[in-house]
């Protein structure tokens, strides 16, 4: 069986990836896509594969969006970090849905089920995608409760609320939780600013997003700037852009 996964996440791709092959060593993963303009380019060019494993939320945009560029004609299983109750809302015939984190034994099912389909055609009909994109219309405000990290040779999910602050280090983004210890992500800050709640997260520079629950105080310094000292011991100077101070009051005055 052949596997295309669209996923804009690495570590998620991977730990996919890893679960598919302990599901059944038969599966041949066959592609990689991020983007919605990857992925018409890839089904406009004539390629295909037996199942699709599709991100609802991508590098540049929603991937419903695919299926007003083309059709694709084989099995999809949805991954997304959607609440459980809301999927069930609409439960269709021709695919399955599985929530992040993925757990193996729903994996294994969902395949299950598309081994008994396999010898049928697949695709959304436009009701089903119209269903798919009011839905996603509904909960575009929801933020994300967890960050996928990678720890050692394993992935993990951390709920944001256990994150102190993220930061940037050249193209790698990493966040430090309450616990302190230092974790590598798979976001930009300019991704994490859309994803994250703002009430509870600020970037206070290009560098650094914080935590209000890790704020304990700040100090003017002479440059008109600020510094943020958090409620735990942290290895970098928190300095607010100066642009972005009184901004940064007005959040945390509340």
């Amino acid at each position: 069986m052949k596997a295309l996964i669209i996923e804009d996440e690495v570590l998620a791709a991977e730990r996919l990836t890893t679960l598919l092959a302990e599901c059944d060593s038969s599966i041949q993963v066959i592609g990689q896509l991020d983007s919605i303009q990857d992925v018409i380019a890839y089904f406009q060019s004539g390629k295909n594969a037996d199942i699709v494993f599709l991100d609802i939320q991508l590098a540049d945009g929603k991937s419903f969006e695919i299926f007003d560029k083309v059709r694709i004609e084989v099995p999809i299983i949805f991954t997304t970090a959607f609440d459980q109750y809301a999927l069930q809302a609409f439960k269709l015939h021709s695919i399955d849905y599985l929530l992040k984190p993925i757990e193996v034994n729903d994996l294994r099912h969902a395949i299950e089920k598309f081994k008994k389909l396999s010898a049928s055609k697949i695709s959304l009909n436009e009701s089903e995608i119209s269903a798919l994109k009011d839905l996603l219309s509904q909960k575009s405000h929801r933020y994300k409760q967890r960050i996928l990290v990678k720890a050692g040779n394993k992935l993990q999910y951390k709920p944001t609320h256990s994150v102190a602050y993220f930061f940037a280090e050249g193209k790698t983004a990493y966040m430090i939780g309450k616990d302190g210890r230092k974790h590598m992500i798979d976001h930009t800050l300019e991704e994490l600013e859309q994803m994250l709640n703002p009430e509870y997260f600020f970037r206070i520079s290009r560098k650094f997003i914080v935590n209000f629950e890790a704020v304990t105080e700040i100090k003017g310094l002479i440059s008109s700037r600020l510094e943020v000292k958090l409620n735990q011991t942290f290895e970098h100077e928190l300095l607010v852009s100066r642009e972005r101070v009184h901004e940064f009051k007005a959040w945390l005055d509340r």
